[in-house]
């Protein structure tokens, strides 16, 4: 992780953008003190489409039979309080 100063980060920004890009670890400081961090932004996942939802359809394995749901359960524990 390199430090530098807001003047130097002024300076050479692109620089240091593309170090960030790269995966090093920037701080940016003013008056000696760290106030800023440069990080990479991970890329945002590509949205969900007709193929993905196509895909996990098929995909699906079916409900045991005999087999309480999450709310049949939560139910059952419910009833089982106010009884």
């Amino acid at each position: 992780m390199s430090t530098h100063s807001v003047a130097d980060a002024k300076n050479h920004l692109s620089e240091l953008i593309d170090r960030a890009l790269g995966g090093e670890g920037i701080i940016v400081t003013r008056h000696g003190a760290p106030v800023v961090e440069l990080r990479a932004l991970r890329p945002a996942p590509p949205p969900v489409g007709e193929a993905d939802i196509a895909w996990l359809a098929a995909r699906r394995v079916p409900a045991r039979g005999g087999v309480e749901t999450p709310s049949q359960s939560l139910a059952a524990l419910r009833d089982e309080d106010a009884g």
